[in-house]
């Protein structure tokens, strides 16, 4: 207990002190070449995790839960400084990496050989590293060029204290926000996070987007490879593309492109197979040109449930549809985002709402910058609002505000102009609409040759 104690407190301070600083040949050679294409991609780090202990006690700030924060402190659109956030970019791929030595006794212990007689190639830098595991590429003896995800020894020590410093720190957030359910709010992030330490568990979800998005002509998932998969080291398909900083220096055009695909992903995602990535983050996309875009890590995977589809529907016909303050504050009502005790008449509530729905408000184009997503994102958070005091989430709305904060983040960080309710209403299964763009109609071909429960 005392152990178990100490490491709590010592994460807490860290927190604390986090915002200041193909035949044979033929696919040998494919496989060689999406290898090279990684070679300038690989890390390195003056900082070596060189043994489980370093995972709990050096490297306790940058691991787990922490990470988490850190890589949405990166990226999300909010009122901190840019040169905040720019300091832990590094927490989306590049943060410090584990010694070979363990890495070959992580590799030896899942997979029964070390890495270099296991593997025809291996390259013992990692091309990325995270907040639970690092990421190396290889070729199989079968030709194939994977990513191998090794998940860093006692990691799940680190998040235990972490989610135990989470919870206090939550009974300070209901004093802001005294309806809140924050015990609730808590078990969902929790259970989301401890669901990342189980690969298999990953790759099951990983696979059923890889399946569902089959021959897309804009989304790429890779394909997890079983036979070298277990609960801690999780291989898949190796994929060639260029990250989110690079990808950020493209024309407007292409960035448009590319935030169609991915607005297209997240709400198909949501409304056809009822499942989506909670970590929308920059690290988790390779860009392809021409709106290619591969989505990577399906760790934290929120499943939802026809009742939680239903309540979303009827709040979009009731805000976008009908612009009706009546039904639309009935339905945040039936969704329990208010205390029951809500005193608010319907127009205000209503109000209250309309910044999270700009987007597609209207039929007409919209730019998501980063002055409007730092904007939302004061007003999500406001205690100065009427609304503050009887504001509620409920456990289904918890990833669901994940999501939009990533996902508004990454279009704005796009700059992306698209009449994004246009392209909501053929994703809509209540307008089902006809295709608006060129990506609609290749996206309608793909449909129409697909059989889908």
């Amino acid at each position: 207990m005392a152990k178990r104690w100490t490491l709590r407190t010592k994460r807490f301070y860290q927190l604390a002190k986090a915002g200041s600083r193909l035949a044979r040949r033929t696919a040998f050679t494919k496989a060689q070449q999406i290898f090279s294409a990684h070679d300038n991609q690989s890390i390195t780090s003056k900082y070596q995790i060189k043994t489980a202990v370093d995972v709990a006690n050096e490297l306790g700030s940058m691991r787990g839960v922490m990470s988490k924060f850190g890589q949405m402190i990166s990226y999300v659109s909010s009122p901190l400084p840019s040169e905040v956030r720019d300091e832990f970019a590094m927490l989306q791929d590049r943060a410090p990496i584990m010694a070979n030595e363990l890495v070959n006794e992580i590799v030896l212990h899942e997979l029964g050989e070390l890495p270099e007689t296991l593997f025809d190639t291996w390259d013992p830098n990692p091309i990325a590293s995270a907040s639970i595991g690092q990421v190396h590429r290889a070729i199989t003896k079968e030709g194939e060029a994977i990513a191998l995800k090794i998940q860093f020894p006692n990691v799940a020590e680190s998040l235990t204290a972490d989610l135990a410093n989470l919870r206090l720190l939550a009974k300070g957030f209901r004093f802001a926000y005294p309806s809140m359910d924050t015990d609730s709010i808590v078990n969902e992030i929790a259970d989301r996070i401890v669901e990342e330490l189980d690969y298999l568990l990953e790759a099951k979800n990983q696979t059923q987007f890889y399946e569902f998005y089959l021959g897309h002509p804009y989304i790429s998932i890779p394909k997890i490879i079983p036979q070298y998969s277990t609960s801690k080291v999780l291989a898949s398909e190796l994929a060639a593309g260029m990250p989110f900083r690079d990808f950020l220096k493209s024309d407007q055009a292409e960035k448009n492109l590319a935030a169609e695909t991915i607005f297209r992903f997240v709400f198909r995602s949501l409304y056809q197979i009822k499942s989506f990535n909670g970590d929308p983050h920059p690290g988790n996309y390779l860009f392809g040109g021409n709106g290619k875009v591969t989505f990577l890590d399906f760790g934290l995977t929120k499943h939802f449930n026809q009742g939680d589809i239903t309540q979303f529907e009827q709040m979009i016909q009731a805000m976008v549809i009908s612009h009706s303050p009546v039904k639309f504050s009935q339905a945040i009502r039936d969704a329990g985002l208010l205390a029951p005790d809500c005193s608010l008449n319907a127009d205000e509530i209503y109000s209250h709402f309309i910044p999270f729905y700009d987007s597609v408000y209207e039929d007409k184009p919209f730019t998501f910058s980063e002055s409007y997503t730092s904007q939302l994102f004061a007003h999500m958070f406001s205690q100065k609002t009427p609304i503050s005091k009887y504001l509620q989430v409920s456990q289904s709305f918890v990833i669901i505000q994940r999501i939009n904060l990533g996902l508004y983040s990454i279009l704005s960080a796009l700059n992306a102009t698209q009449n994004f309710r246009g392209i909501a209403e053929e994703l809509w299964p209540f307008v089902d609409s006809v295709p608006t763009t060129d990506m609609g109609h290749a996206e309608q071909r793909w449909l129409e040759t697909r059989h889908f429960e």
